[in-house]
């Protein structure tokens, strides 16, 4: 708890170029539940969130494209990215966040005792979290597999040519016991060689102490586009896993769980109807479409289901923009890491992916 604490309060003074706003570093109550499992009241995490006037949002401490701080410090990323979407339909300005970064082993009991509001970082919806840890997923914002990075020098074909290999991993991550299934089933002798971050993973692969490395795509990626030489290294065909990585919540506060469920898919379906950061104003005063106009708020009352005005997606899509954008800036085309869409791209797009968002109606 001290260590939690610590990191709080540094990341309240970082904060300070983000937002203007004082908060309270203090812990918030968990939501009080009638014995229906019902909410007794509205959310009392949004309730908070309000009076507070910012939200505090629990990062991973730095994974390009995802959540890093640049040098002026503020952060940037995919992850980071949604946390302000959430802040502009919660509060009306995607600025009033407090980003708390946040380890491996910190992150489920800073969301458990209310030190951040949400989880928006590479976390894996799993059954033993989901079940047994206190918290609930609000949805799969990226699509994601355990894969492998290796020096291209080694011109491997597979990971099935690993064996009596030297693997990178982070200690006590899904990755971890990821790679001990998958090498026992395969009867692949390996050395796990565990390191305590992802950080100190890429960095003991980068100095040869291992073969190779071994974590999400995505974050092999990162990792590799962080390195001396990006060329150097290659990321194998072979995906071991499926990581489901979204935002997360603490259990009891439906309400709650619900705002960040539906911004997630509100930048989801701004995407399919194709309303970006830049069109979003002049569809909001044009477009006929029923599916735009609850969207984007003209036509009302969806708004108040949340706690919410009718303008919340809107705020949130102005903010950061539909999906695509979000993706091509941070992770895509348009970012060091160059990733293509594929598994997250939309469930109607050519090739089809699995992206998709219940209907607004």
């Amino acid at each position: 708890m001290k260590r939690l604490a610590l990191a709080l309060l540094v990341a309240l003074s970082a904060a300070a170029c983000e937002r203007t706003t004082p908060v309270s570093s203090a812990p918030d109550r968990a939501p009080v539940v009638d014995g229906a499992g019902v909410a007794a009241s509205a959310s009392r995490t949004l309730a908070a969130v309000k009076a507070r006037g910012a939200l505090r949002c629990g990062v991973y401490p730095g994974l390009a494209g995802f959540s890093l701080a640049d040098p002026a410090g503020r952060w940037r990323g995919f992850d980071v990215d949604f946390c302000r979407a959430l802040a502009a339909a919660v509060l009306g300005d995607p600025n009033r966040v407090v980003f708390v970064p946040l380890t491996n082993d910190e992150r489920f009991t800073a969301l458990k005792t209310g030190h951040v509001d949400l989880l928006s970082r590479n976390t894996s919806w799993t059954f033993s979290r989901d079940a047994g840890e206190g918290v609930d997923f609000a949805g799969v914002a990226y699509y994601d597999g355990q894969g492998f990075l290796a020096p291209r020098d080694f011109d491997l074909q597979s990971a099935s040519d690993l064996s009596g290999a030297k693997v990178c991993v982070q200690s006590g991550s899904t990755s971890e016991l990821n790679l001990r299934d998958w090498f026992r089933v395969r009867d692949i002798n390996w050395q796990p060689v565990l390191a305590p971050t992802l950080e100190r993973a890429r960095q003991d692969y980068e100095r040869g102490v291992c073969d190779v490395m071994s974590a999400d795509v995505s974050s092999l990626a990162s990792a590799r586009a962080t390195m001396v030489d990006p060329g150097a290294h290659v990321l194998l065909s072979d995906v071991i896993s499926k990581e489901p990585l979204g935002p997360a919540v603490r259990q009891g506060d439906p309400g709650w769980t619900d705002v960040v469920r539906w911004t997630l898919n509100a930048l989801i379906l701004a995407e399919e109807l194709g309303v970006t950061s830049e069109t979003a104003d002049r569809m909001r005063k044009e477009s006929t479409r029923p599916e735009v106009r609850r969207l984007l708020g003209v036509d009302t009352g969806y708004g108040a289901m949340l706690g919410l005005d009718d303008a919340w997606a809107f705020r949130a899509i102005k903010a950061v923009g539909a999906y695509d954008e979000m993706f091509d800036r941070n992770l895509g085309r348009d970012s060091a890491l160059k990733l293509e869409r594929g598994q997250n791209a939309l469930w109607n797009a050519r090739p089809a992916g699995l992206l998709y968002s219940p209907p607004l109606r």
